[in-house]
């Protein structure tokens, strides 16, 4: 295996779940892939040995559960080939991409078995729920809660960085007041469970209000000072109107103030691929990975 393909599959693992990409105990070169919108059909893959200079191979279904329906094993694999053919680019890691676009295509399809799982319990709480607890969601002034309903917030998404086991992931969104800003995090909170899961979840947003009203403000999230470097990033990029949250899972070794680098590496990078500040405006402001 190319260290390059090692570090791959810990970040997959480390973002989606311990399951989501398992080697083949008896193949070498053979993964077993399972999406986490259909966590009953996994896919057998193969990465050969000069990846990521050559595309892996989907080769078909490794396990179909009981509950899948006739043929939606072999439509996935279908599927996951078009995706893979649209997503890989010669000499850059892949499953990423994939996993996300695959994710999103069955979720515009209906076949989302995670969310249909997800829904399922949520009305079977519902029903359970008393009455008299309608007005939870609301504080005692009658002002709404962060519940993490609301629109989707547009976030572009940095590149995944490992590092000794540890995973960081960044994503950037324009914000134009504080409450978005905060309903935005609770909604990814809310909506993502491998984000609510991880280690940190390191924020800060700079907002010009109205009346020449400025607000900016960072939560480290138990990573000691991270969030005020993130910050600093911000105010050195020129960056108003923008909210980014970098998410680190900890692999178990500590980097020391390589931490800090990495932290600022993939939230520049959300900046960037978002087209905010400065060198968004060299870079050309291009944008990608908006999930």
């Amino acid at each position: 295996m190319s260290e390059e393909l090692d570090d791959e599959i810990t970040s997959i693992n480390a973002i989606y779940g311990d399951d989501t990409l398992v080697e083949d105990a008896a193949v070498k070169g053979i993964y077993a892939l399972t999406f986490p919108s259909q966590p009953t059909v996994s896919l057998r893959v193969e990465f050969p040995s000069d990846y990521p200079d050559a595309p892996p191979s989907i080769l078909g279904t490794q396990t179909v559960g009981d509950d899948v329906a006739k043929g939606e094993g072999t439509y996935l694999v279908e599927l996951t080939r078009e995706v893979l053919a649209e997503v890989y680019a010669l000499g850059a890691p892949c499953v990423f991409d994939l996993i996300e676009e695959v994710n999103t295509r069955l979720q515009q399809l209906g076949l989302d078995r995670s969310a249909r799982a997800e829904e399922e319990q949520a009305a079977q709480a519902d029903g359970q729920q008393d009455a008299s607890n309608a007005g939870d969601h609301r504080s005692s002034d009658g002002a709404q809660t962060l519940d993490g309903t609301g629109e989707e917030p547009p976030w572009t998404l940095s590149e995944i960085v490992s590092e000794k086991k540890s995973v960081f992931i960044a994503r950037a969104a324009p914000v134009t007041s504080v409450e978005q800003a905060k309903q935005y995090l609770a909604h990814l909170l809310a909506t993502d469970k491998k984000v609510a899961k991880a280690t940190h979840n390191i924020t800060a947003w700079r907002i010009q209000g109205q009346h020449g009203v400025q607000y900016q403000d960072c939560d480290d999230d138990g990573e000691t000072a991270a969030g005020g470097r993130v910050l600093h990033l911000l105010e050195l990029m020129g960056v108003w109107d923008a909210m980014v949250v970098v998410t680190r899972w900890y692999g178990g070794v500590q980097l020391g103030p390589d931490r800090f680098r990495i932290v600022n590496q993939t939230a520049r990078d959300a900046l960037v691929q978002a087209g905010f500040g400065q060198d968004a405006a060299k870079d050309g402001g291009k944008k990608k990975g908006k999930k």
